[in-house]
């Protein structure tokens, strides 16, 4: 029997306030770089609730999502371990809601970063994944009524996720 491939799935929170975007500047295998904060879904969550774990782990701030943004998949190899990981990322376009300032960021988060899109334009060698600039492209068009974005409700999540005991460590 052959290896099923399976993408990882990632959810992110793409946040705009007051002309900045909310950005994250971490530690990875290939060095410090800046991402929206992200990362993978985990049992027993929809997308839009991993999207808004995610940011408020990550850079403390507690986020509304609005809508789905898009659907994004990218391919990295890693320089470090050449593990090659096809990622498929639910993006979400997120308001903020409030600010924990007591609240550790998740390892690896060095710290929190207001952008403009020009400034995450002028280092696109230091993002995360070319899914970084996208989606801030994205986000924009959206703002500007160049391009929908998915309504909440369009977001379907079967009771079956949500049912039954979580695994160990999930909240």
């Amino acid at each position: 029997m052959s290896e099923v491939w399976k993408p990882s799935v990632t959810v992110a929170a793409i946040v705009e306030h007051q002309g900045k975007f909310l950005i994250v500047e971490e530690h990875t295998t290939d060095g410090i770089k800046l991402n929206q904060p992200a990362g993978h879904l985990d049992p027993g969550e929809t997308p839009q609730f991993g999207a808004a774990r995610e940011a408020l782990e990550e850079s403390a701030w507690e986020v509304n999502p609005l809508g789905l943004l898009g659907i994004y998949m990218s391919r990295y190899t890693s320089s470090r371990t050449l593990e090659d990981v096809t990622y498929l990322r639910f993006a979400f376009a997120a308001e903020v809601v409030k600010h924990h300032t007591d609240r550790a960021l998740d390892e690896g988060i060095i710290r929190t970063l207001w952008m403009t899109a020009e400034e995450l334009r002028a280092c696109q060698d230091q993002h995360r994944s070319p899914l970084v600039m996208r989606c801030v492209d994205d986000f924009l068009n959206w703002k500007a009524g160049k391009q929908p974005i998915m309504p909440l409700e369009h977001v379907y999540t079967h009771p079956s996720v949500l049912a039954g005991p979580l695994p160990p460590g999930v909240s």
